[in-house]
């Protein structure tokens, strides 16, 4: 890494983020500056960042690809090899600030200005939990406790002071969602212009198409229940093609294209690319999730329409907390009131009912 005091060094944990980061860059145009890849384990998420890795080289960014994770050894030797470029870094791109391993470089870096670009819906959260002052814990998570949370916190402490303006220190949250304003923090719009410069308006296929959720991979939503209203909204809406989460399993996905009779499509990109380039279908349908905020952009000259099934109370399991659905409504009723997305709101069926 180069040694020039005013560099700008990103960081990307997933595809998501990496895009996110290419999307600010085109809005504030920094000029040069490095992405450093730190790929989580899941075989998904590296095909779609080596993918996306080339997009960035393409545009002028310097990649590096650093192995962060697993073993005893790995990640220390990551660690080493990024305080350097850390302390000397005049900025500071992020995209998941509840990750412990960006909040331990977060905790390394020098006096710095920092950006957070979006990694999902839980940008929403962010801005809420560093308002009140709290501990950055993710929404559908209860806060750790122990002796390696114990160990961890005065590392938590330190990410959550340089994730906050004052002393010469910026803060930048660059999103597509609504986030709660914070004195001090700026909030540019992400309206996706790299992604609609670089891919034309894509060929819509004149059906309809279904984005998939890991609401079930991350404990939140019943197997079970989320699989009968995949097949429920299948049938209703002639769905062919369910888009899978990156972090789906694959015996969850058999289940379901054998239910629902629908094609199961594993992105090699994010999402909001792959539609971009299409072609897609007219009508998309999605659970509460990312997408909700951020296709409507995506697709804004395209005439398709984006269409939000809520969730039932349901289908949540055992443990869900309060916060955790609530947090899911919002996510809902801020993307129908900022993009008039169509509603299909939940049908309580005889089980249900129940």
């Amino acid at each position: 890494m180069t040694d020039a005091r005013a560099e700008t060094l990103a960081f990307a944990e997933s595809p998501v983020q990496l895009l996110n980061t290419l999307e600010w860059a085109h809005s504030t145009a920094p000029g040069a500056f490095t992405v450093v890849i730190l790929p989580p384990h899941d075989p998904t998420s590296r095909g779609q960042l080596r993918r996306m890795a080339q997009l960035a080289r393409d545009s002028g960014c310097r990649v590096l690809w650093r192995e962060a994770r697993g073993g005893a050894v790995t990640p220390s030797r990551a660690l080493a090899a990024l305080a350097g470029p850390l302390r000397r870094a005049r900025r500071l791109v992020i995209g998941d600030p509840f990750s412990h391993y960006l909040q331990l470089l977060l905790s390394m870096a020098g006096r710095c200005d920092v950006v957070v670009v979006d990694d999902g819906t839980a940008t929403m959260e962010f801005t809420a939990q560093l308002a009140r002052g709290e501990r950055l814990v993710r929404w559908h998570r209860p806060a750790a406790r122990g002796p390696r949370s114990a160990l961890f916190t005065p590392v938590a402490r330190r990410a959550v002071r340089r994730l906050t303006p004052g002393q010469g220190r910026s803060v930048e949250v660059f999103t597509a969602m609504q986030v709660e304003a914070m004195d001090g923090i700026t909030v540019t719009d992400n309206t996706f212009s790299w992604t609609r410069t670089h891919f034309p308006a894509p060929r819509l296929t004149g059906g309809a198409d279904l984005v998939g959720t890991s609401l079930v991979e991350t404990g939140v939503l019943e197997e079970e229940r989320y699989i009968s209203a995949v097949a429920e909204l299948a049938a209703e809406h002639g769905v062919t093609r369910y888009f899978a989460h990156r972090k789906e399993g694959g015996e969850k996905l058999r289940r379901l294209a054998q239910r629902a009779g629908v094609e199961i499509v594993r992105p090699d990109l994010p999402l909001e690319l792959v539609a971009r380039r299409g072609p897609i279908g007219s009508t998309i349908l999605s659970f509460p999730s990312t997408v909700v905020h951020t296709l409507p952009r995506v697709l804004s000259d395209t005439g398709v329409r984006v269409v939000v099934r809520d969730v039932a109370e349901t289908w949540f399991t055992e443990g869900v907390t309060e916060r955790a659905s609530g947090f899911l409504a919002q996510v809902t009723s801020t993307a129908r009131g900022t993009h008039e997305l169509a509603s299909r709101p939940e049908r309580r069926t005889g089980d249900d009912a129940g």
